[in-house]
C-alpha cells in the first residue's frame, strides 16, 4: 500500500515536530494518516520500524536532492573556467545540504550522528556522541545500518563525480574524485560546526566576520558563504585549466 505508507509517514514526521518520538503513539500516527491502527503495524511491524523507515526516507529524499541539484545547469558566463562552472554546481549541492540540515531534524542528525532526545534512534542509527562523528551501533541480521555521516558524505561524493565526469577527461577523474570528497567533507563540517556568533570551526573562519551576530537570515548567509569558499577552494586546487576539456 505505497500511499497509505506515504501518508503514514508523513503523519509520523509531522507529529515528531510537535513532541519528541518517545511521546508519539503509534495510534495517533495511525489516526492522522487516516488508516487503521493495524495496517500501520502491518506496514512497519513496530515503532521501531516506522522509525527506521523515516529515517530513511528523510535521508533518501535530501541525497535525491543534491542529485537533482547537480544535474540543474543554469547559464554559464562566457568567461567562467570550466571548474569554476563545475564547483559552482557542487556549492549548489552544498547550500542545498545546509538548507536541508536547518529544516529537517532527521537529516541533520543522520549528517552529524547527534541523535536527540527527541528523535527516533532505533538500532543502526548513528548515536549521540556530541564530538567527533561517531560509529554505528550493530543492526539486526535482517536490517541494514542505517546511513550515517560517512555513508551520505560517500555518497553526495558520488553524485557529484557523477554529475560532472561527463565534461572532464578521464585521466583527470581520480583528481575530480578528490576534490568532490573533500567538498562533501567540507560541507559536512558546516552542518557540524555552522558559522554564527562565537563559530570557531572551519566554517566560523572561512566565513569570517560577517558570521559574527546578527539575525538568523544573516547567519544563514553565513553559512552559505562559508561553504562556499571551502567547496570552491577544493576545485582550485585540481590542476590547471589545460587538463579540462572545453565545454
Amino acid at each position: 500500500m505505497p500511499a497509505a505508507r506515504e501518508s503514514l509517514l508523513d503523519a509520523a514526521y509531522k507529529a515528531l515536530t510537535t513532541r519528541a518520538w518517545a511521546a508519539v503513539r503509534m495510534v495517533d500516527v495511525a489516526a492522522a494518516a487516516g488508516v487503521s491502527r493495524q495496517t500501520l503495524y502491518n506496514e512497519f511491524g513496530s515503532k521501531e520500524g516506522l522509525a527506521r523507515a523515516l529515517v530513511r526516507r528523510e535521508t533518501e529524499r535530501y541525497l535525491q536532492g543534491v542529485e537533482r541539484v547537480l544535474r540543474q545547469t543554469g547559464p554559464v558566463p562566457e568567461a567562467a573556467a570550466p571548474r569554476d562552472a563545475a564547483a559552482g554546481r557542487v556549492v549548489a549541492a552544498a547550500a542545498w545540504t545546509l538548507r536541508t540540515a536547518r529544516a529537517n531534524p532527521l537529516v541533520r542528525a543522520a549528517l552529524t550522528g547527534c541523535w536527540s532526545d527527541r528523535l527516533p534512534s532505533p538500532p543502526g542509527a548513528p548515536r549521540g556522541a556530541r564530538n567527533g562523528l561517531p560509529g554505528q551501533r550493530a543492526a539486526p541480521s535482517a536490517e541494514r545500518p542505517l546511513p550515517g555521516p560517512g555513508e551520505l558524505v560517500g555518497r553526495f561524493c558520488d553524485r557529484a563525480v557523477a554529475a560532472l565526469e561527463p565534461d572532464w577527461p578521464q585521466e583527470e577523474l581520480p583528481a575530480l574524485g578528490a576534490a568532490c570528497e573533500t567538498a562533501a567533507r567540507l560541507t559536512l563540517s558546516c552542518v557540524v560546526a555552522p558559522a554564527g556568533p562565537g563559530a570557531g570551526g572551519i566554517a566560523g573562519r572561512a566565513a569570517g566576520p560577517s558570521a559574527m551576530g546578527g539575525p538568523a537570515r544573516e547567519r544563514r548567509e553565513a553559512e552559505t558563504d562559508a561553504v562556499s569558499r571551502l567547496v570552491r577552494g577544493a576545485f582550485a586546487r585540481l590542476p590547471g585549466e589545460e587538463a579540462v576539456r572545453p565545454g
